[in-house]
């Protein structure tokens, strides 16, 4: 298998034939050869091969070619070599998403400029486009995607099924819907790797990890759909915990419960706009706040022991770690964001009052000249619970975003994992290289599962 990165051309022969120049012809091999199969994504043709009298690597595809397998455009792809007779272009990546409306020039509602920014750094190695469940046709095994133009706006071009799809689908719920469940097991059935399945829920996380004793070290005692009898009990063991739902995100619903023996219970939650403390002399009345909050949905909450993170100012810090597969197949933090709590906040997120800062200013003001030493050893743990994820969910992933914590300790705790994470902490100036490596990371690891690797770039 060989590989070679090409600059590809149309003419306008009528004839199914493929023009390579003779830089090329050499690399792969194939001088003398009177024909080739030529293939993108999943659709294969048999074209005639002729030598090209020119410089570099150029390969022309004519307009029969081009047709028949539905090149979408020219310029810059590369060229697998598989087996003897077996020429593939791309590859051909889709990356799934969606919104509820279609418009230009943003067909993807507030998704668009983080689509069109990896669209735009895929464009030099492969054919990447973007998608929706219902721009696929299964009968003709062909996708109407969106491709950008030379002025970075999008056109629609019918390419076949693609080599690898990244699933960016913003919608928890419909996610969960049968219908799309089936619509991703229709690309495994195609044998085309697909990466971010769905959503985890936090309960899922932890059940996937309860036996994994790698992971277990940095996961803090945690408590799917507890009894009161059973939340009790946390709190008097470990003087706090968080009281998250299940599926929430952004903050939403989560409680900072606190137990002094002398002065009684705390919860501390977001209300609107504001953060709100409340005082009960007993864990009966604690319990009648929640039920007259939330009802039923209590049975969709997560109870888990609460950490001493180390605080700057006297608020909180943790961490939102960014994790790629790399075109080795490895996990790498590709991005790190440390966010410090807002005064009186559950939680850390920028929208209920906490602030974004780089790791290193971070953990230097927690720990001084340890700094580096916390930031090697907080990275190497991202990368074993990574692994740790990985081994027990059974569906690939190529992407995740930690939340973890440092104790005042040292010690590295993992608090959530998600499988879609969001891309805030890349608007700080400081990460916005890394918000690109990111994007580089990405792209890579689409080359690793289409196998178009090891070329010459």
């Amino acid at each position: 298998m060989s590989l070679t990165l090409c600059n590809v051309q149309f003419s306008q022969q009528s004839d199914r034939v493929v023009y390579l120049s003779n830089p090329v012809l050499k690399s792969l091999n194939l001088a003398g050869k009177k024909s080739v199969h030529i293939k993108l994504g999943k659709e294969t043709i048999t074209a005639t091969v002729k030598p090209l009298k020119r410089q570099g690597h150029h390969i022309y595809l004519s307009a029969s070619v081009r047709q028949s397998i539905r090149v979408p455009k020219s310029g810059n792809v590369y060229l697998l070599q598989d087996g003897d007779n077996e020429l593939q272009l791309g590859p051909l990546v889709g990356v799934l998403c969606d919104s509820g409306f279609r418009g230009e020039p943003t067909p993807f509602g507030s998704r668009t400029p983080f689509i069109r920014q990896l669209l735009r750094a895929g464009e030099k190695k492969a054919y990447f486009f973007a998608f929706t469940p219902r721009d696929v046709n299964w009968q003709q095994e062909t996708i109407n995607g969106y491709f950008l133009n030379s002025q970075g706006g999008f056109v629609r071009k019918v390419v076949p099924l693609p080599d690898v799809v990244y699933n960016r689908l913003p919608s928890r719920r419909a996610e969960t819907t049968a219908a799309s469940a089936s619509f991703r097991d229709r690309f495994i059935k195609h044998k085309i790797p697909f990466f971010n399945w769905t959503f985890f829920n936090k309960s899922d996380v932890y059940k996937m990890l309860d036996k994994d004793v790698e992971a277990l070290k940095h996961l803090p005692d945690s408590v799917s759909k507890p009894t009161p009898e059973k939340m009790k009990e946390m709190l008097e063991k470990h003087q706090f915990l968080y009281f998250k739902p299940t599926a929430g995100s952004l903050g939403i619903g989560i409680y900072r419960l606190t137990y002094h023996p002398k002065r009684g219970y705390f919860a501390r939650f977001r209300k609107g706009s504001s953060n709100v403390l409340l005082r009960f002399s007993n864990f009966n009345s604690l319990m009648r706040m929640l039920q007259g909050r939330h009802g039923a949905t209590l049975s969709h909450y997560v109870s888990q022991q609460g950490i001493r993170l180390i605080e700057i100012d006297g608020c909180p810090i943790d961490f939102r770690f960014h994790m790629h597969k790399d075109g080795n197949n490895n996990w790498v933090p590709a991005g790190i964001g440390a966010k410090k709590a807002g005064r009186g906040s559950v939680t850390t997120h920028v929208k209920n009052g906490g602030s974004l800062m780089t790791p290193e200013n971070a953990l230097s003001r927690a720990f001084g000249d340890r700094a580096d030493e916390m930031l090697e050893k907080a990275k190497e743990v991202s990368i074993k619970l990574s692994e740790a994820i990985e081994r027990n969910y059974p569906h690939r992933l190529g992407e995740l975003g930690l939340d973890l914590g440092i104790d005042k300790d040292g010690e590295v705790w993992m608090f959530e994992a998600n499988a879609k994470p969001g891309r805030s902490i890349f608007k700080h100036p400081a990460l916005k290289e890394q918000g690109r490596a990111s994007l580089a990371y990405i792209l890579d690891h689409c080359l690793y599962l289409s196998r178009f690797q090891g070329g010459n770039n």
